[in-house]
Order: structure tokens, then sequence, then C-alpha cells
């Protein structure tokens, strides 16, 4: 199934929905004890996802009135999450044009929950802080159940869902302070969506193309197995030292071709558009405004 978190434009307080095509069902029109975001659904467990099932199966052999996404405003793909994690220099080209490392130990850092935005959001950032803003096509993995002392082998049956990242960055920040958080958390730096994605449409993470538009123009292409560390690898190796818990979304990082390394550069700038695409998921689209 995919879900979204969708509302009504003039609305400020987004719904759960199920997206059916090109349609939406909003649970609480379905059902009698509606989950009231996804970190419930999550959190109610197993029995709570099949329950959504039914209920959506019903009502659509009802014939019940849906509604036209593209009538509807998104809001961030998760809200509430447990945790944001993000993994750092996960690809190989990425990390070499960066001229960061990537074989030694696994870079993860946090994301703070104030960047995260939805898919056709605008992202705001003030000119006299950053000038060097850089875009990053990410898979993003929604943990389903607490991960403790997890086996590789085992790690993807922890897996709730996916879903699109864009790791917006702040690169002449990124660079000026030894830790990465602030530099991808500004208001809006991590948009997410359009949808999760639950885990059983998704038959192998390491199979999927992701593709980065800036203003038309394609400027990320690449495979999930291009990965240095797989989905499952980086659920076991977090899992060993803290127990992640249901609901955490993990962006697993970005392949090569980020601004910063062309030649010349290419930074997003006041009116740019930039529309991240991993197939089976979706197209996820930030618009930028600096002030």
């Amino acid at each position: 199934m995919k879900f979204a978190h969708l509302r009504v434009e003039g609305q400020t307080t987004p719904r759960l929905a199920a997206v059916i095509g090109d349609d939406a069902l909003f649970l609480d029109e379905v059902m009698g004890d509606p989950p009231l975001d996804l970190q419930c659904l999550i959190e109610r467990g197993p029995d709570a996802l099949d329950a959504v099932r039914d209920a959506v199966s019903g009502a659509m052999a009802d014939g019940p009135a849906t509604t036209p996404v593209a009538q509807l405003r998104h809001s961030s793909a998760v809200l509430r999450p447990a945790q944001v994690l993000a993994i750092g220099a996960n690809y190989a080209a990425h990390a070499s044009e960066l001229k960061l490392r990537s074989e030694t130990a696994m870079t993860i850092f946090s994301l703070w929950p104030n960047s995260l935005s939805g898919h056709g959001a605008t992202t705001t950032w003030a000119g006299d802080v950053a000038t060097q803003v850089d875009y990053e096509a990410e898979l993003g993995v929604i943990i389903g159940r607490p991960a403790k002392d997890v086996a590789v082998r085992d790690a993807l049956d922890y897996v709730w869902g996916y879903t699109v990242v864009n790791d917006i960055t702040a690169r002449d920040i990124q660079f000026s302070e030894a830790q990465w958080s602030r530099c991808k958390s500004f208001d809006g730096f991590t948009p997410t969506g359009p949808v999760v994605v639950t885990a059983d449409e998704i038959a192998d993470p390491q199979d999927l193309w992701l593709t980065t538009n800036v203003d038309g123009h394609v400027l990320q292409d690449a495979s999930t197995n291009e990965m240095v560390r797989s989905v499952a690898e980086i659920i076991s190796y977090l899992s060993r030292t803290s127990t992640i818990p249901p609901g955490t979304l993990i962006s697993t990082g970005s392949p090569g071709g980020a601004g910063y390394s062309r030649n010349p550069q290419v930074f997003l700038r006041d009116g740019s558009s930039v529309t991240v695409t991993i197939e089976g998921i979706g197209s996820l689209t930030t618009h930028c405004r600096v002030v």
C-alpha cells in the first residue's frame, strides 16, 4: 500500500490517507478508530496495517468518494518519526566527488525534525546564511518494529516501508563545521514523499533507480545497487549499539552528481525546482526560495 499525509487547501492539519492510483482515501472516513498519522499506524503493529487494508478494500468495493491527489496538499510523508538518521558517503562516487572516505566506519548523523517537509512545498533560506545549497537524492527507510542486534540476513524484516528523501545540504556550512546535522537541518531541508510505500511492494531495495532533476536538467542518475553498504547492512550496524525504535526514518545516502562537485558548480537558487524520483515510490518536488 501507499500512504500519504494530505490536507485540503486551506487546512493546516494533515490526515493520513491511502493513495490508490491518482486518488486518496482518507482513513478517518472509512474507519471507526483510524490511525491519526503514519507513526500511530506503525506503533499499533502489524494487525493495524491489516485492519487498514481490510477497511480500504471494503470501502473501495462499496464505491466510496475518493479525492484526486492533485487537488490536495502534501505534508511530510513521515510525521513524528521516532528519530531521523542519515548515512553519509554511502555511494563511492559521491564520497569521491566530495573528497570523503567511504571505506572506513559508517558515517552517521541525525537530522532535526523541523527539517521535514512535504512534496510540493517551498523551502526557504536566508542568502546571507548559506550560499552553497545542494541537492541529494536518497532512499528513505522506515523501521517497523524495535531493532536490536539484528543480523544482516534478517534486517529487511524490520522495514515497514520506503519513501523518497531529498537531503538538502548547505555545503559552505558542512565543510566549516565538524558535524553535519546543522547544515542539513534548516527548516524544510529534508523533504520526504510524496508517499510511503509498504515494504511488501519493494522486492529489493538494492534494485531501485534514483534521479534528480534540477530546473529541467537531470543531475543525478544511479541505482541503489551502488550503495557502499546496503539497507540491510545499515540497519544491522545501527542496531548493534542501540535499539532502533519503530517509525525511525533512515536516509541511506546519495549517489554521485552533487552540485558542489560539478564544474561549474550547480547550487539551488531562488526559484529553483528540484524533483527526486525513485522507481516504485514516486517523485518528490521541492521549490526553493532565497530571502
